[in-house]
């Protein structure tokens, strides 16, 4: 009897981890009924994919039924889309047509996501708003303490993303004071900071990319952006193919997918064959074992291990600069990348051999001498990015433990971190091969 209870339960155990991990049916809550409400309205047709939530992915869709490579997964009507063409036939177009210098596309769909958000019940957009992410995850929102201890190319590249969210800010002040007659309340404090930030990253984090035809009232940059509601719910992974476009023939977007999918799974698209610092970067989040992620490699990580007596070190870094061979130098899962040990192959070259410069750029050998120089110099800067890596996610465990309200984002870092960990200890492990091998 005790046996049988025990098979009973362990049999529960096991269908509750699968409907755990196949995602919890979001489909009866309110913001979702209203949302597919909104989009029939639209001309949405009821599609397989209902929304859910995941153990791995948080929110996301799954499929009632099981695809096929070549299937289609969505098709959202032009009306439904979210775009400039939407701003410009809202109240907002008028004082956009007039204002000068023009503004930029994307400053455009901010302005109109913050009046939208503001107007509350009597936006037409609600239904949609109200399942938009209240807080994002990108470099840009993170505090100060935590983009801290990002890895160093990355540190800068979000500093970067806050200073240009920042100027975005201070140079639209003027334009945003011309929309006045529009809100009985005062522009400074519906177009404030946090407002900004928070539509620039639901631009930045969800548009599906669409070619719009030039406008006049727009400055020059590209108009390329357009929402795509309940489709962005769509979560991405490295693992699948899909076709993604506008059909001209139905005035649709449109996902196809080349790859298969059980029924009740998750359904996955590909934002594109994206690193992790990248994903992070762009997205606000990171891909678990994604075969595309890599460890880069800065340029003062690099020169770190050249002797500054060596007389020709100025002329190699004017070659490598020239030839862009200072950037994207990378390890990754296979090792180091051909870009690294190319530039780590110039460094080394003995003065006599110094005129063969061109021919290692081509990937051509110098001398075996060469070769095993930059192989070594490679293993220790890989030991050191261990080590750097080890530190860093040290010093994550201990803010972890005395700042609460930083848990979230901490723990985006440290999976990051984490990863990027794992990457090195596989190059280490390679490169100790290769040593032994020449």
């Amino acid at each position: 009897m005790k046996k049988s209870r025990g098979r009973t339960s362990r049999k529960r155990r096991k269908k509750h981890l699968k409907s755990f991990m196949d995602g919890v049916n979001c489909s009866h809550k309110l913001e979702y009924i209203k949302l597919k409400k909104w989009l029939k309205e639209r001309g949405f047709e009821d599609s397989n994919l209902k929304p859910a939530e995941f153990w791995g992915t948080g929110r996301g869709l799954r499929t009632t039924k099981a695809l096929q490579a070549g299937d289609l997964i969505i098709s959202l009507p032009e009306k439904c889309l979210l775009t400039t063409g939407t701003v410009l036939s809202s109240c907002l177009g008028g004082h956009i047509v007039k204002w000068k210098p023009p503004v930029s596309p994307l400053l455009a769909l901010c302005t109109f996501l913050i009046a939208e958000k503001h107007s509350g019940e009597k936006s037409p957009w609600k239904p949609y708003l109200d399942v938009l992410p209240k807080t994002y995850t990108c470099p840009a929102c993170l505090e100060p303490d935590v983009i801290n201890l990002l890895p160093k190319p990355l540190k800068k590249k979000a500093q970067e993303q806050k200073r240009m969210i920042q100027e975005l800010f201070s140079s639209s002040k003027a334009f945003f004071s011309s929309l006045q007659p529009l809100f009985t309340e005062n522009t400074g404090t519906i177009f404030n900071y946090s407002a900004l930030e928070w539509a620039w990253c639901t631009i930045n984090t969800r548009t599906i990319y669409m070619k719009h035809p030039r406008r006049e009232c727009f400055s020059l940059e590209p108009d390329v952006y357009a929402l795509a509601p309940y489709l962005d719910l769509l979560n991405h992974s490295p693992n699948v193919q899909v076709k993604a476009a506008f059909n001209e023939q139905t005035r649709s977007y449109e996902i196809w997918t080349n790859s298969q999918c059980k029924k009740y799974q998750e359904v996955f698209i590909c934002y594109g064959p994206h690193d992790n610092q990248k994903l992070l970067l762009e997205y606000g989040f990171v891909a678990m074992d994604n075969p595309h992620s890599s460890v880069y490699v800065s340029a003062d990580t690099l020169l770190k291990y050249f002797s500054p007596l060596d007389k020709q070190r100025k002329a190699k870094i004017s070659i490598l600069k020239d030839h862009g061979f200072l950037e994207n130098l990378t390890f990754g899962w296979q090792g180091p990348s051909w870009r690294l040990l190319t530039a780590l192959k110039v460094l080394r070259l003995a003065a006599e051999e110094f005129a063969c410069w061109r021919r290692i750029l081509l990937g051509d050998v110098t001398s075996a001498r060469n070769e095993q120089q930059a192989l070594g110099t490679a293993a220790k800067i890989c030991q050191f990015l261990i080590e750097e890596t080890q530190h860093g996610l040290l010093q994550i465990s201990q803010l972890k433990r005395d700042k609460e309200n930083l848990k979230t984002q901490l723990a985006l870092v440290e999976m990051l971190r984490s990863e990027e960990l794992k990457i090195l200890q596989k190059s280490a492990e390679i490169l100790c091969n290769l040593n032994l091998a020449t």
